[in-house]
């Protein structure tokens, strides 16, 4: 019934009542509704926004196995936010959820290990879980693989697949990705020839997206 309110799904939607049946089910132990209210709590939907009172509901559904909730303690403990802030924490919790297939996690446990934040340093690794996490489609994920292939950093450089990456982020929307491509036709660099018609097009795609650097090199080219 949570989730129902929470949506609108076959009754009006109505955060209030959907905390409140979030809560039933929460204070009998179950993991999920443990997680959607913290992320209630979070959110301040249905209720006042609370970040502890969403920490203590996700290390609950955290301890059960909940992949989201450990996830969710991850980037809590990463910023500390509603609880102090632990980088050790963090990556354990982060660790969890990416060994159970969590694509944000693995993207987040990528980012601290490229550059080395709370943990040593290591670009065999980030490229590792940045792989695993664009394998399932996370946009920025496969950005970032692009980047890595690109530079040759954690793995052999190769800027087809690099390419390869950054077309597919720039085809789900990424605005980087969308840079990168287009910055690579306008000087017919790193595998793609010097092509101002595809680098315009993809500028301008980026830019739409709101990235500043393609927009003034847009401005300089007009």
């Amino acid at each position: 019934m949570g989730m129902m309110y929470a949506t609108g799904q076959g009754v009006a939607k109505n955060d209030a009542k959907a905390v409140e049946w979030y809560n039933r089910a929460a204070d009998q132990g179950y993991a999920p509704a443990q997680y959607s209210l913290g992320v209630m709590y979070y959110s301040g939907r249905g209720v006042t926004k609370n970040s502890t009172k969403a920490f203590e509901l996700h290390s609950k559904a955290a301890m059960q196995g909940e992949v989201d909730a450990q996830m969710s303690l991850g980037m809590l403990y990463q910023y500390g936010d509603g609880v102090e802030q632990n980088y050790t924490k963090s990556i354990e919790w982060y660790s969890k959820a990416a060994s159970q297939g969590n694509a944000h996690a693995q993207y987040n446990l990528g980012c601290m290990y490229y550059v080395g934040e709370g943990i040593a340093q290591s670009y065999t690794k980030a490229f590792e879980w940045f792989r695993k996490a664009a394998e399932q489609g996370l946009v920025d994920a496969q950005n970032n693989l692009g980047v890595m292939y690109m530079n040759g950093q954690g793995t052999a450089q190769n800027f087809a697949l690099a390419n390869e990456w950054f077309l597919k982020a720039a085809n789900n929307g990424n605005a980087m990705a969308q840079f990168n491509i287009g910055a690579n036709y306008l000087d017919g660099i790193n595998g793609l020839p010097k092509n101002r018609t595809q680098a315009l097009n993809w500028l301008k795609k980026s830019a739409d997206n709101g990235h500043a650097q393609a927009k003034l090199i847009l401005d300089g080219l007009n």
